[in-house]
């Protein structure tokens, strides 16, 4: 039976990577498949990796009808075994029950690929969707490291090094860019004391203080 499958975890997992791997597997073996993409670092109507893999992708906008598009190619004569829906967590709720549809309706598997929350640590509206519809959740399995060298669980936004937590949701960006806006995945610990790698040196200096206030 097909599959609605969410592949989640925080940036510099591999996730367009095993996008990208999953989509050259079976399209090895003679199926058909169609890239959905939003907002990649590299462009419109790209699917990127940060290994340098890249593949052309179909841009979902947020009147993009996924359902619709899938049911065309097929009406003219297409074959769509299975569809990729990488950055998903930028996808509306709508889109993403577009994508249960296709599975239930057409019997064809989906693979979307997403991190879950924001640089706030609150849920994307995709993932949200995703999370509650998916028939299966696989949380990648290539750990990312915080600066300390403990497991990164949360994506932060970065201003020239410094952790911020205000302003939009969606604002595309990159780990590998220090002095604008960028990204960067820290463990629990140090997200909720904005302690970034650019910060981390001049707080070594100073010891932990114990989490109470004066009596």
């Amino acid at each position: 039976m097909a599959e609605l499958v969410f592949f989640t975890g925080t940036m510099d997992s591999g996730k367009s990577t095993l996008a990208l791997q999953l989509d050259h597997n079976h399209n090895a073996r003679g199926r058909a498949g169609l890239i959905f993409t939003r907002d990649d670092r590299a462009g419109s109507a790209t699917i990127s990796s940060r290994l340098g893999l890249k593949a052309a992708a179909v841009e979902v906008e947020d009147d993009t009808d996924l359902l619709n598009h899938v049911v065309q190619m097929m009406s003219a004569g297409g074959k769509v075994d299975y569809v990729v829906a990488d950055e998903a967590q930028f996808y509306t709720e709508d889109h993403i029950e577009q994508l249960a549809r296709m599975v239930d309706e057409l019997s064809i598997d989906v693979y979307a690929f997403g991190i879950t929350t924001d640089f706030r640590t609150r849920l994307f509206p995709g993932s949200k969707r995703l999370i509650e519809l998916a028939d299966r959740i696989e949380v990648l399995q290539v750990q990312t490291l915080c600066w300390c060298g403990a497991r990164a669980t949360h994506n932060a936004r970065t201003l020239r090094g410094e952790m911020v937590l205000e302003g939009e949701q969606v604002m595309v960006g990159d780990t590998a860019i220090e002095d604008e806006i960028g990204y960067e995945v820290l463990c629990r610990r140090h997200h909720r004391r904005r302690l970034t790698a650019a910060r981390s040196g001049a707080a070594a200096l100073s010891p932990d203080t114990l989490p109470f206030g004066a009596a």
